[in-house]
């Protein structure tokens, strides 16, 4: 592994590359959050076949942060994107986000229409607000009741203390990791979530948006990217079933896979199954 930084309006951006000598088109993973920070695990053992490209966003990670909240913004992320593959000169390249990361690379897609995009991977998809609350619902309200009441008040009062916080975590148990316990890289990147971010993109509630990030919706959109696009989610993920097939019928050329027993991480609880059908995907690209 490698690692330098790209310097981007005055801010150094840091970035990895696995397996850089293989000559096979280039992956480059753009992370969730928005506030969280490149994880390798899984991914970057596709770099056995062809180099893999991590970076932090503003505000992430190793990355440098932005001299004021508002800095961080739905176009300033997709104008970062683009600088990160042109300073990485990669003329080609395969993008695979992580669920706000796919967002992301499909605003990118649809703003800059880049020629040299030669095919996506959206695992655990965000690419809807509107859609991403109504999962959210439906998946609180297979909770225990106690736990639905406390995030519905929440929710209602906006106040989001300690009692939130705990069920949350039961949220997050049964659909963001169901690996008991979570990997150390899995704690290490909640520790270092930058808040900054989260709080103007996302806001203070994991199941509604009042942030930036607010009307953000690409449902209406989709049908304009053109290139081969494999979707992933768990059968258990915050990014449910339903939406995510949604998501791949308005593709023109998408696919779709559902990781058995895992939930919006399946890349890490599932591992082998992942890379299988990742790896077929990446077969003939």
């Amino acid at each position: 592994m490698r690692e330098d930084y790209i310097n981007y309006q005055g801010k150094k951006i840091w970035y990895s590359v696995y397996g850089e000598a293989s000559q096979q088109t280039p992956l480059l993973v753009v992370h969730g959050g928005p506030g969280f920070l490149s994880i390798p695990d899984t991914i970057a053992d596709f770099s056995e076949g062809r180099p893999v490209y991590f970076y932090d966003q503003l505000g992430s990670g190793k990355s440098e942060k932005a001299n004021d909240h508002d800095d961080y913004s739905l176009a300033y992320f997709v104008s970062e994107l683009d600088a990160v593959i042109q300073g990485l000169q990669l003329s080609e390249v395969i993008l695979l986000g992580l669920s706000w990361g796919c967002g992301l690379i499909a605003a990118y897609m649809l703003d800059k229409r880049p020629q040299f995009v030669k095919a996506l991977i959206l695992s655990a998809p965000y690419l809807s607000t509107p859609l991403w609350e109504e999962c959210a619902m439906e998946n609180i309200s297979n909770l225990p009741e106690v736990i639905q009441k406390i995030i519905v008040e929440a929710e209602k009062n906006q106040e989001f203390g300690e009692a939130y916080e705990k069920a949350a975590e039961v949220y997050y148990g049964n659909y963001l990791c169901r690996l008991d316990p979570w990997p150390d890289s899995v704690m290490d990147s909640f520790g270092k979530l930058n808040m900054d971010v989260y709080l103007t993109m996302w806001g203070p509630s994991e199941f509604s948006v009042n942030g930036k990030l607010k009307r953000f919706d690409l449902m209406p959109r989709l049908h304009e990217i053109p290139v081969p696009v494999l979707l992933t989610c768990g059968d258990n993920d915050e990014a449910g079933v339903k939406m995510v097939k949604d998501f791949q019928m308005e593709f023109p050329q998408g696919s779709m896979a559902v990781i058995p027993s895992s939930a919006h991480l399946h890349h890490i609880e599932q591992p082998l199954i992942y890379k299988t059908i990742v790896g077929e995907f990446l077969k003939d690209k």
